[in-house]
């Protein structure tokens, strides 16, 4: 491996990226950087599959319930926080792992920020949709203007939908084509996925999610049911969910369905986010002898 290398282990939710990337950061003997949206905020555990306490114990990981749900946390927020942690370890390790389902925040990080136009007008435009006509409204609003965003797009996270919507208004153009994700990684960057076959992948999503419920998902979201409406880290699969099975709107057998089927959908966007990139790496699961030696041949 090449000095201060950069791994990236990306991908599909449920596809097994917190193991490899403890073991690939024991075996360098670094640390782990997290870019998983959902896992920053302390409040949330079971519905954001946080990583184990023994998990946590084995490699210190960074950002990882590191601020409160009352205190969002975007791309530029990240990477104003990451990128100390990822020069300090650069630094002193001369490697770090990157590990997460948000791509958009490891590209951020990696690739910079894109020059994206902003207007609050246009935002609050948006933000008035979302609160008269809800969710839905946004979805079927940004599939209509831009498909193309629209299927690589976290469809359950309002925040995402209004900021799509206001960049395609001012812009006339689709965000695929205004961010940089096909841009040319550094070279010091490997990044890394695990390539299930779909149909594994999905069992493994429906077998997650009832572990969460095993382990207390309608009871963690219950305790936030009176500020849900107030907080946008709550508007997520496994939340809105059970969220809607609390107000009647749906019985908690279609919620719990509703949750696998989402996750699954959500899955599917993030490997067509996957095809951005001009080189990453596909690990085969099954790889012999493991999994973690595969991933050190292809690294090199």
């Amino acid at each position: 491996m090449s000095e201060k290398q950069i791994i990236v282990v990306q991908g599909p939710t449920a596809s097994g990226k917190t193991g490899l990337a403890i073991a690939l950061a024991q075996h360098y003997q670094t640390e782990i950087i997290s870019f998983d949206s959902r896992q920053f905020y302390k409040e949330l555990s079971v519905g954001v599959a946080r990583p184990s306490t023994a998990e946590l114990a084995a490699v210190k990981q960074h950002l990882i319930a590191c601020r409160s749900i009352h205190q969002p946390l975007n791309a530029k927020s990240f990477v104003e926080q990451a990128q100390p942690i990822l020069a300090q370890l650069l630094k002193e390790k001369g490697s770090v792992v990157l590990v997460g389902g948000s791509a958009l925040f490891a590209d951020a990080l990696i690739l910079g920020l894109d020059p994206l136009p902003h207007d609050p007008v246009v935002q609050a435009k948006w933000q008035r949709v979302f609160d008269t006509a809800g969710l839905r409204a946004l979805q079927v609003a940004l599939a209509q203007k831009d498909p193309d965003f629209y299927q690589q797009i976290d469809t359950m996270n309002p925040t995402r939908l209004m900021r799509a919507l206001e960049i395609n208004e001012l812009t006339g153009q689709s965000n695929v084509s205004l961010r940089k994700g096909s841009r040319q990684d550094p070279s010091n960057v490997v990044r890394i996925f695990i390539d299930w076959p779909r149909a594994n992948l999905y069992e493994r999503i429906n077998l997650r999610v009832d572990q969460m419920l095993a382990e207390g998902l309608e009871q963690e979201v219950r305790m936030f049911f009176p500020d849900q409406a107030h907080l946008q880290a709550l508007q997520t699969v496994g939340y809105r969910e059970f969220f809607d099975f609390f107000e009647g709107k749906m019985s908690r057998e279609e919620a719990v369905e509703k949750v696998k089927q989402h996750t699954r959908n959500y899955a599917k966007r993030q490997l067509t986010w996957l095809a951005r990139y001009q080189q990453i790496i596909a690990l085969d699961p099954k790889a012999a002898p493991d999994l973690l030696q595969s991933a050190l041949v292809k690294i090199g």
